[in-house]
């Protein structure tokens, strides 16, 4: 019996279209090596994979492309290896590279019909779109967060993109509570994480996101005084190598600190002291134990056993530290950093062992490695199943989006094994990634200037005036009253292949939309040109206005009854027109409203309607708690 026969008879014509295919298949984790199976058995014809990541043990479980054989093995030329043995027809490509490598550039993304995310990091995950969009090709996105995944298809100028909505931003922990006064385990997490790691291997903690800079009075005084413990932490650092090293740094973190904090009497009124730990006294206790206790990933370990850890891990990396400096000073390379990874065992062990032991000091219960590496590296634990099945869902949306028909494909959430549809949200107008027009120039780097690009293609093929700014990733690079960039070479501004350049029309009267220029380096075929924009046969590019605002009178403004309320939750604002949905979800969903759906939203337009007196909705991330603020 024929391999394709049963695909055939599923798919009919389409099956043409999926094996004449060529797709890109970005990230081959959890999702990714579930969906280059199900791509590898539906027959499409080529497929290209990447992914930067080497396999570790943790990933066994449920990344089943995957055996202990291959651990420190490259997941992308692993997964294509085995799952070339699924169906030898298939042509695969693999790449142990990063995604934002300048060599994939976007002639290299428009070659693909298709592309798919399977990622676990944000910046990758706009990355792709933005380069999708650029080049005009589809991009179905998927995402798992325990028994919770969905699957959103993206298409340009028809469907919504992956930054038409505002995403959750990371949680930030002030200085001064996590300096002084932890409560919960994550703080002391954070702490050996952002501040003591880095302080003894890498950069200054204050450079950390984790820690929240805010310049009140307060937590600028926690700044300062943060600083002249580093200050302190970099002497000892000095004498890194030597035999007294651990002792030094224990006493310094875990003594007299501690002591410090706990003779400010104030503090402590209504709150139980911390109780500086001895070095000599868990010496003393550890010497009974032995170093099992790092095969102990899932038990809480006791004060002893932390303080074995501690050593351990610190010395590891402490040697680790004093070979990438002998080997940075023979290449003449910058001086080495260790950073925290949590599939790097060395600093997972010295981030658990030293987050215990301030918790042990503050009274504050410890966890278990495996549960600080979920905290660590915020983790969510993945769930196969969960991935098997947003795997499969993309694949059915492929099929759709290969017949170009987006009138069916439909953003699909999975909420604890039940499968809810919504339609694709039309584009953001608003969105500064998709909202914006689009163009592509092929520049010679060696010889462009920023004057050729703003005369030969802003001026005089895209007929700007005289008002406009230039911006690159690194700011503005040109506007009326800056041109004394012009002379100099896009590369000297740091202006490369694959980068983009923003351009806003600052004409008062009529201005044009935001453009996106994509950067592509190109010898011309044209000697006498050293830049070119990039226009399909028979197409003329033209950058649209801006829709004009209607003014609004003082006393048209809308107030009471006919003003939109405003539901805030943990993604984004959701504006409320007269407490009825603008849109209904499939099926009978108006009253039992999609999970996933009331997640990202907050509250329902109608639960928001019954309070004529309420002006938000906070959803409280700490405790669920939901805050209704009054007009009072």
């Amino acid at each position: 019996m024929p391999r394709e026969k049963y695909a055939r008879q599923s798919l009919g014509a389409a099956h043409r279209l999926v094996k004449e295919s060529r797709v890109l298949l970005v990230g081959a984790g959890g999702i990714g090596c579930e969906l280059l199976k199900n791509l590898v058995l539906t027959g499409f014809g080529e497929i290209h994979i990447i992914d930067l990541d080497t396999i570790d043990l943790s990933n066994l479980n449920r990344q089943f492309l995957f055996r202990q054989e291959h651990i420190k093995k490259p997941k992308a030329l692993v997964a294509k290896e085995v799952a070339k043995k699924f169906n030898p027809n298939v042509k695969l490509v693999a790449y142990h590279a990063n995604i934002k490598d300048k060599q994939f550039n976007l002639e290299w993304f428009s070659g693909f019909n298709l592309v798919f995310n399977a990622l676990d990091n944000m910046d990758a995950r706009r990355h792709v779109n933005k380069m999708c969009l650029a080049v005009d090709i589809p991009l179905i996105e998927s995402g798992t967060t325990g028994f919770k995944g969905q699957v959103q298809v993206i298409k340009k100028g028809k469907t919504a993109c992956y930054d038409c909505t505002p995403k959750t931003t990371p949680i930030s922990y002030p200085v001064c509570t996590i300096r002084s006064t932890p409560s919960q385990p994550i703080h002391c997490i954070v702490w050996a994480k952002s501040y003591l790691l880095p302080e003894l291997f890498g950069v200054s903690e204050d450079e950390a996101a984790e820690v929240d800079q805010t310049e009140d009075s307060d937590n600028a005084a926690e700044i300062e005084k943060l600083r002249q413990e580093a200050q302190a932490l970099k002497k000892i650092r000095e004498s890194m190598g030597s035999d007294n090293f651990a002792k030094d740094v224990f006493d310094k973190v875990f003594k007299e600190d501690i002591k410090r904090l706990a003779n400010m009497e104030d503090m402590w009124k209504e709150k139980t002291p911390p109780k500086p730990l001895s070095y000599e006294a868990l010496e003393q206790e550890a010497a009974s134990l032995d170093a099992s206790v790092l095969k102990k990933a899932q038990q809480t370990w006791s004060t002893a056993e932390n303080f074995i850890v501690f050593k351990d891990s610190l010395a590891r990396l402490s040697s680790r530290q004093a070979e990438e400096q002998t080997k940075a000073a023979k290449e003449g390379g910058p001086p080495p950093l260790i950073s925290f990874d949590k599939d790097d065992d060395d600093t997972m062990d010295f981030v658990a062992a030293a987050g215990n032991l301030r918790s042990i000091i503050f009274g504050i219960e410890p966890k278990s490695k495996f549960d600080i590496k979920q905290m660590a590296g915020n983790i969510i634990p993945a769930i196969a199943t969960t991935n098997a099945m947003v795997a499969g869902l993309c694949v059915m949306q492929a099929f759709k989006v290969l017949r170009g028909d987006y009138a069916k494909a439909k953003w699909l959430w999975l909420w604890n094994g039940a499968l809810r549809t919504d339609k694709l949200e039309d584009p953001n107008p608003e969105c500064p990634v998709c909202s914006v027009a689009m163009a592509r120039i092929h520049v010679d780097l060696e010889k462009a200037t920023l004057k050729d690009l703003v005369e030969d293609i802003l001026r005089a093929k895209l007929g700007y005036g005289e008002e406009i700014t230039v911006m690159s990733d690194a700011g503005v690079v040109y506007d009326p009253d800056l041109e004394d960039n012009l002379e100099k070479k896009l590369s000297e501004l740091n202006i490369s292949d694959a980068s983009f350049i923003l351009v806003k029309d600052e004409e008062d009267d009529d201005p044009r939309v935001d453009l996106q220029l994509a950067i592509e380096a190109k010898k011309l075929t044209d000697e006498a040109k050293i830049v070119e924009l990039v226009e399909r046969e028979g197409h003329t590019i033209t950058i649209p206005r801006k829709p004009r605002k209607s003014p609004v009178e003082d006393g048209d403004k809308a107030t009471g009854d006919d003003a939109d309320d405003l539901i805030v939750s943990n993604d984004k604002p959701v504006p409320v027109s007269n407490g009825k949905r603008k849109r209904p979800l499939d099926g009978d969903e108006e009253d039992d409203p999609t999970p996933a759906k009331k997640l990202l939203q907050g509250p329902t337009n109608a639960e928001v309607a019954k309070s004529s007196s309420m002006h938000a909705i906070v959803l409280d991330e700490d405790d669920g708690t939901i805050l209704i603020a009054d007009d009072d």
